[in-house]
């Protein structure tokens, strides 16, 4: 999976970058990544055939394309990373009963599986999209706010999407959001194309979880072209699985930098940019990478950030 960061409104941003470096158990090491170029970030989840996270890859492992083009990687880690994460809970009349009980009990255990550092906010899905506990390290409140959660209403399930994402988004570190819901959208006013397209433009992981294991189209495409993962449980104990699964791919993903290339080859300044990530000389495994980012034109000329 992967994705690039943006730290302020669309376009190239200059600065300098700077990438925690991790070890491959999660250790933090003393140093950090930094360059005096703007880099593309991509985070990447390898697995293999048995969807066991594939650990001890090193930079030269990995190829990284764009447009088709082969880039130099600049900046690499693996590990566990600063994570900043939006749950999305669905509570609206349809979860009513046994769903919402059982989808509330294994975001709780989610928590619990957490960092302490990792920062978190809850959002409620129903007839409207509420901040039920702020971006925070605060699992008391957190769990306050699980307690106080009651079914009502209808499922913006696609206006959820669009608003955790924007939510989310202007946090620091990685940035990810786990959706929760029986996957039957009621009367938003997004579109499924709306979504993707938003998050598109994003650079936020998108995990969807179709409780009771009928996912609509957009949970498989809005995971896909975020880098993320989806899921269709279909019982309590498969809900956990799913949870378990995501915690731990979270803690086992290579961070990859490079220098965006400069439009010298017939391509406009902006626009779309595919990502390809791809291990080298392995077969069977499986990579999850964001699939692209919008360039913007630069500004002042100089490098910078795609956003």
């Amino acid at each position: 999976m992967g994705t690039f960061r943006r730290r302020t409104a669309p376009g190239w941003l200059c600065g300098t970058l700077a990438l925690m470096a991790f070890q491959a158990t999660g250790a933090r090491t003393a140093g950090q990544f930094r360059s005096s170029v703007e880099l593309v970030e991509v985070y990447a989840s390898v697995s293999d055939a048995a969807g066991t996270s594939v650990r001890g890859l090193q930079a030269a492992d990995f190829e990284v394309l764009e447009d088709g083009r082969p880039q130099p990687i600049q900046a690499f880690a693996a590990g566990d990373f600063p994570l900043s994460l939006a749950i999305a809970l669905d509570h609206s009349a349809s979860m009513a009963g046994s769903r919402l009980v059982q989808a509330t009990s294994a975001v709780r255990r989610f928590l619990g599986r957490l960092r302490p550092e990792d920062q978190v906010m809850l959002l409620g899905i129903a007839g409207r999209v509420e901040v039920l506990a702020p971006l925070s390290t605060d699992r008391p409140q957190q769990h306050q706010a699980l307690d106080l959660l009651r079914p009502w209403s209808t499922t913006s399930l696609y206006d959820a999407l669009i608003a955790g994402v924007g939510l989310i988004q202007p946090a620091g570190g990685r940035r990810a959001l786990v959706v929760l819901s029986d996957g039957e959208d009621r009367y938003s006013e997004a579109t499924p194309a709306e979504v993707l397209d938003r998050a598109r433009h994003s650079d936020v992981l998108v995990y969807p979880l179709a409780i009771g294991g009928t996912a609509p189209r957009v949970f498989a495409e809005v995971a896909a072209i975020t880098g993320g993962r989806s899921f269709a449980p279909k019982n309590p104990r498969a809900i956990d699985e799913a949870l378990a699964s995501l915690t731990a791919e979270l803690r086992d993903q290579y961070l990859l930098g490079y220098a965006p290339p400069r439009a010298d080859d017939g391509r406009p300044e902006d626009g779309w940019r595919s990502i390809t990530v791809r291990v080298r000389g392995r077969q069977g495994l499986r990579i999850r990478a964001r699939d692209g980012y919008f360039a913007k034109r630069a500004a002042t000329g100089a490098g910078g950030r795609p956003s």
